[in-house]
């Protein structure tokens, strides 16, 4: 039974990261050229837009996110796709500055953050053993998805009007995912794990709080470094219109380098779940955020098209690990009592940080700064974190009971 229980388990995360990406920054940096058209506003006010609408939608995570610990996964999976599909709609019917924000805000709670919340919770409580696995092949829905859609939406947008492409993922959604989410996790309870094969007694870690995690100074360090990967790639990804433009690059390079990012995405997926089962995130960890810096040193030091493909490449690479380093961390660390909650707040500080990314490269932009520029203040901000990482990379283990 757990066996098949397992594969309906990964089957639920793999779809419902997919279908994140419809409040992913990607996949809605996509639609700004025609937003921004629609509404005649400039690219920094697009920015500070996107970036409180992304703001308010982490503080509200913070509490919604944290009720997946007191109810089972089908009935919590039952209100985000309402949700989702219904932002999707009002999405659809952007006419203004504030239905922009209103519909912004919607899409990235709904779907950046409770999409993404709802599957890495129910994999790291589910999974023992082979969470390290379990995650990475669920975070191959969203790299799935980035390699499909930016092309086919970059396609669309030719013949189809923008507000016509989500009136129809509203439907989509509503169709796909109840039915998905009644045949996978009917069954599945807040108490329900994997079953280990293991003969020994694993001594029991303890299970931290929310407001312990918050007194734990690690938590704050392994942050910083978490959440570089969301603010740097989010404002590429929001502001590709911009780097275009800048590198002098053909219109279909960046959704053409998207298919890289989400090869290597998927390749560090592979490799990252059976290194993490076997040696642990925690000595994983330091290592995340080296190909991001290496992708700043491209952005800034080329601007032959290929390049475009070397920088998304290396930032699929990174996004690979945190990916899955980004829920197992806070696993092995503070086990999974009470994990739900705690991932409520990582997810809105990732979700923070991509609001961060949004402000500071629109704000950076509308000032005149270069992308070389811009390059060179995100390279900085990785290396910071990656020293302060390495001074406490031996003081990551969990305490135990």
């Amino acid at each position: 039974m757990f066996k098949s229980l397992s594969l309906k388990v990964l089957l639920f995360g793999f779809i419902f990261t997919f279908f994140s990406s419809f409040g992913q920054s990607f996949f809605l940096g996509l639609f700004n050229s025609s937003i921004r058209d629609a509404l005649s506003i400039t690219h920094g006010q697009f920015g500070s837009i996107y970036a409180s609408a992304t703001l308010l939608s982490s503080l509200i995570l913070v509490w919604i996110g944290k009720k997946i610990d007191d109810v089972n996964i089908l009935k919590f999976a039952s209100y985000v796709i309402i949700f989702l599909s219904a932002s999707c709609f009002i999405f659809s019917k952007i006419s203004s500055v504030i239905f922009l924000f209103i519909g912004i805000f919607l899409m990235r709670l709904a779907g950046q953050g409770l999409s993404s919340h709802t599957a890495t919770t129910t994999i790291s409580r589910f999974f023992e053993k082979n969470r390290g696995r379990a995650l990475s092949t669920c975070w191959l829905g969203l790299s799935l998805a980035e390699f499909t859609l930016p092309v086919l939406i970059v396609f669309l947008l030719t013949f189809i009007e923008w507000r016509d492409i989500w009136l129809s993922i509203s439907i989509l959604v509503i169709i796909v995912l109840p039915i998905v989410s009644y045949f996978l996790v009917k069954d599945v309870k807040l108490e329900t794990r994997e079953k280990s094969n293991s003969i020994e007694d694993p001594k029991e870690i303890r299970q931290w709080k929310r407001i312990e995690v918050l007194k734990d100074y690690r938590f704050y360090i392994i942050s910083m470094s978490m959440l570089a990967m969301p603010w740097i790639a989010t404002g590429s990804f929001v502001y590709q219109s911009f780097i275009t433009t800048s590198k002098e690059w053909g219109p279909y390079i960046i959704a053409q380098s998207f298919m890289a990012y989400s090869i290597f995405s998927v390749i560090t997926l592979f490799i990252s779940g059976f290194i993490i089962d076997k040696f642990s995130s925690r000595r994983l960890l330091i290592y995340m955020n080296i190909p991001l810096l290496f992708s700043t040193i491209v952005l800034f030091s080329f601007n032959a098209q290929i390049s475009s493909f070397f920088f998304f490449g290396l930032l699929g690479i990174t996004n690979g690990l945190a990916n899955v380093l980004g829920s197992s961390t806070w696993a092995e660390i503070y086990g999974v009592k009470y994990i739900g909650s705690i991932k409520a707040l990582t997810t809105a500080l990732m979700v923070f940080a991509t609001a961060f990314g949004t402000a500071l490269f629109g704000i950076l932009i509308d000032f005149g700064f270069t992308i070389e520029q811009i390059a060179v203040v995100s390279g900085l901000y990785i290396l910071t974190s990656l020293i302060l990482l390495y001074l406490v990379k031996n003081k990551l283990n969990p305490e135990y009971l």
